[in-house]
């Protein structure tokens, strides 16, 4: 089977898996795993920020970044389409007691007119206070559209002036930075707090980054064993993100021209296809994602009328051109 559900399906490459068996490894509750402190201090200095703190997923990242934030009964803004509004299980407000209000583009973009006119920092006590805006980069449920630099330079120069942080999700930013050539730190700089993923484009097995003050990230981390997210000899998962860094960061090139390849014969124009997730709308997306299954390939419906395919380390130019013809026969 072809698997383009998602980028989270890859499975660690040889080389990572020997430099994980070779990890040199402490208890990281302590802050005593030296991988895992030398990942979370190399992401941090690659974004711009003074400390980072290894998390199990990008759900926790974000989490724990929007909460240094947001205080309970406090609300962040975020296009409608947004991964902490519709993918992480209502966590924010279950968890942190926060809300949220949003905008809605059919690119997942900042708006900044919009979330201008939303922002309501202190209206006195009949109205939820905005302490945020949340912003995705690349936005996963738009196709890994990536946000215009300008555009999140704009926002963050809006927020300072209304008094609010800026969180970017930035599970998919590496993708950003080689479909664009923006620099890393360039597009952490736009950003109070961040979360960055390893387990999608970069391969690795688990895990992914929150980003933010040094202050901020002391927090996280008392937050983090408060909820569970505790863990200890967790250099040997460090150590395949520390390979990915290393290895798997430019070759996102590949994925983004196979995504194009898909995109042309699902009938999505490529110029629209900027990193390597395909949107595909159609009146019968479960149809779909069947008829893709019964010719080997795995497809995900993300509603009733779309479908997401996510070209990723594990699909080949070959795959991918076979996957291609298949979805232009069932489409």
């Amino acid at each position: 089977m072809i698997d383009l559900r998602s980028d989270t399906v890859t499975t660690p490459t040889e080389g990572m898996r020997a430099a994980m068996a070779a990890a040199e490894v402490g208890d990281d509750v302590y802050g005593e795993d030296p991988t895992v402190r030398r990942l979370e201090e190399r992401v941090a200095e690659l974004f711009g920020f003074e400390a980072a703190l290894f998390t199990v997923t990008g759900s926790l990242a974000n989490l724990l970044a929007v909460r240094a934030l947001v205080g309970v009964g406090e609300e962040i803004l975020c296009e409608s389409s947004a991964h902490i509004a519709r993918a992480e299980l209502g966590a924010h407000g279950a968890v942190t007691g926060l809300t949220m209000r949003t905008w809605t583009d059919p690119n997942g973009y900042a708006d900044l007119d919009a979330i201008e006119a939303l922002v309501a920092p202190d209206l006195g006590p009949f109205f939820v206070a905005t302490k945020a805006v949340s912003v995705e980069n690349t936005h996963n449920f738009a196709g890994g559209r990536v946000q215009p630099v300008e555009r999140l330079e704009g926002l963050q120069a809006r927020a300072r002036r209304l008094g609010i942080g800026v969180h970017l999700d930035g599970a998919r930013v590496w993708n950003a930075h080689v479909a664009t050539g923006v620099g890393l730190r360039e597009l952490g700089a736009v950003a109070d707090t961040m979360g960055v993923c390893l387990s999608k484009g970069l391969g690795a097995p688990v895990g992914s980054l929150m980003l933010a003050s040094a202050d901020a990230v002391a927090e996280a981390r008392v937050w983090r064993k408060r909820l569970g997210g505790g863990w200890r000899q967790a250099g040997v998962l460090a150590a395949g993100g520390l390979y990915a860094l290393d290895h798997h960061v430019e070759r996102l090139a590949d994925d983004h021209v196979h995504a194009q390849l898909i995109a042309d014969a699902a009938g999505v124009d490529p110029a629209t296809v900027d990193t390597n997730i395909v949107v595909v709308r159609t009146d019968d997306a479960p149809g779909l994602v069947a008829g893709c299954r019964e010719e080997g390939v795995l497809v995900s419906a993300v509603g009733p009328r779309v479908v997401r395919m996510v070209t990723h380390l594990d699909v080949s130019r070959s795959a991918a051109l076979r996957a291609a013809e298949i979805v232009a026969k069932v489409h």
